[in-house]
């Protein structure tokens, strides 16, 4: 499995590399509001002016100043094994976001990566993307948090969730269309923890309350993307690939 060459080409037809005016009233005023934890960088990207209207932090987690990161900067400093995969989910969940006019302030979807640091280290990023302004049924403008995490443990796999309404559909269209090879979303990885504490595929779709087939529908594919030929060659995959702890 190969992604194809314009990948990241949807979503980056909508950033620019123009930095937020941290002078304006709009972004003192998102200062003032917006909680920020350590070693956070939190920016809001409008569609609509086509520019970063807000960032805080980025300094602190990757050494770009707060008026100086743009979106397209932060698409760009993904480290090279991972940006493939990023650039393919930001293309599909903008996409499905581009689909939705309802509830659009509840969706988003997080991606643990690496990203490169201002002088060339690589720093451990948990990062998640969601709507943040609606106008008239479209989503007008994102807001995004990357949190340094010195915990993370990087394998093969590449590690996401989706939230909002339509939860299992976002991930779903995410599984159906990503091409990345090693990836696993967070419903999978959920699936796959309980069958590595020895309940059956009967047992997990009753403590989750989907149907057995769902559950089949999120283990079995796994065999081919991982090259495994068993459940317990699967299980010792996913510890091998610190999928599960």
């Amino acid at each position: 499995m190969t992604l194809p060459l314009n990948a990241g080409k949807y979503s980056r037809s909508f950033i620019t590399d123009l930095p937020a005016d941290l002078s304006t009233p709009e972004a003192r005023y998102f200062k003032q509001t917006i909680v920020k934890f350590p070693e956070e960088g939190v920016y809001i990207y409008s569609f609509l002016k086509g520019r970063m209207i807000y960032a805080d932090g980025w300094e602190e987690v990757v050494g770009y100043k707060d008026d100086e990161i743009s979106m397209l900067q932060i698409v760009n400093m993904t480290c090279p094994e991972y940006a493939p995969f990023v650039d393919e989910v930001n293309d599909k969940a903008l996409m499905f976001i581009h689909t939705k006019t309802e509830e659009l302030d509840k969706y988003s979807f997080l991606i643990e990566m690496k990203k490169m640091h201002k002088d060339g280290r690589e720093i451990p990023i948990v990062g998640r993307v969601g709507v943040y302004e609606i106008l008239n049924g479209k989503a007008v403008s994102i807001i995004g948090r990357f949190q340094v995490n010195r915990s993370l443990t990087f394998g093969k796999v590449m590690r996401y969730a989706a939230f909002g309404p339509e939860k299992d559909a976002f991930e779903d269209e995410l599984n159906k269309t990503l091409f990345y090879k090693y990836v696993i979303s967070h419903k999978e990885k959920e699936a796959l923890a309980m069958v590595a504490k020895g309940y059956s595929f009967k047992e997990i779709a009753q403590i989750v309350n989907v149907s057995q087939s769902a559950i089949e529908k999120r283990i079995l594919p796994l065999y081919k993307r991982f090259e495994v030929k068993s459940l317990t060659h699967l299980v010792s995959f996913a510890y091998d690939n610190h999928i599960l702890p």
